[in-house]
């Protein structure tokens, strides 16, 4: 067994470009055309994850510019496990210092907000809060309580349209128009299927607050610093219809 666990470490050591650390069981030479198909099938298996963890990317830029950014990123950034199901994380960040995306300067946005899509399909299972539940509570009770965010709720906000941007996208619009007006985007799993909507300052600052651990009084008040003209109550019936919160 040490030694399986050894040839195991030498395996993944000449994969990432140290063949000589195979030398106790391979001859110098020997193996090499079978580690570049196998190293091979791993970086399209790589890229091929990228596509489907950041398709509103994909669909801006055309397969072509993707698979050839996405199989440099992969020689950078490997994955950390066989697992490739939301790998990329990294991705986003990435493309904000990759010198051929200078020219859209919002694709490093646009690769966020997928990967926040991704975040929210894969978070932890977790009881919705309803309005039942919250019937039973005494109004003081109610104000001095914290309403705890779903664990797939994930809300990212921006000084342009990009949320727009990238829901247009999704759906495969024509309408593809940056506008310059902040936005914020709501991420959600209902029923197995991430959901997503542009929220406005209101709702983002009740969210804030919920997320930093305010009461619901406290939370209320940021609302209406945000948006005086804010109607608490639709606002508040919307987010728990949607399963924002858990118990």
């Amino acid at each position: 067994m040490p030694e399986l666990l050894d040839f195991q470490d030498a395996f993944v050591a000449a994969l990432a470009g140290s063949p000589s650390a195979l030398s106790p069981w391979l001859a110098p030479g020997e193996g090499a055309a079978g580690l570049a198909v196998y190293r091979n099938t791993i970086a399209k298996g790589c890229v091929d994850a990228l596509a489907a963890n950041f398709p509103t990317v994909l669909s801006m830029v055309g397969e072509d510019w993707f698979r050839a950014a996405a199989a440099l990123f992969a020689r950078e950034a490997p994955p950390a496990s066989a697992a490739l199901l939301d790998y990329g994380e990294a991705f986003p960040a990435w493309l904000e210092r990759f010198p051929p995306a200078d020219d859209t300067p919002y694709l490093a946005g646009i690769a966020h907000l997928d990967r926040l899509w991704t975040e929210a399909l894969f978070a932890a299972e977790a009881p919705v809060l309803t309005a039942e539940a919250l019937s039973v509570l005494t109004p003081d009770t109610l104000a001095e309580t914290n309403l705890p965010l779903h664990p797939s709720v994930r809300f990212a906000s921006f000084e342009a349209g990009l949320p727009n941007l990238w829901i247009a996208a999704r759906e495969d619009r024509e309408d593809l128009e940056l506008s310059d007006q902040a936005q914020t985007l709501l991420l959600v799993r209902q029923g197995g299927a991430v959901t997503a909507r542009v929220i406005g300052s209101a709702e983002t600052a009740f969210l804030r607050a919920c997320r930093d651990g305010l009461t619901s009084t406290q939370a209320a008040q940021r609302v209406f610093e945000a948006d005086p003209t804010a109607n608490l109550a639709s606002l508040f019936a919307t987010l728990i219809s949607e399963g924002v919160f858990t118990p």
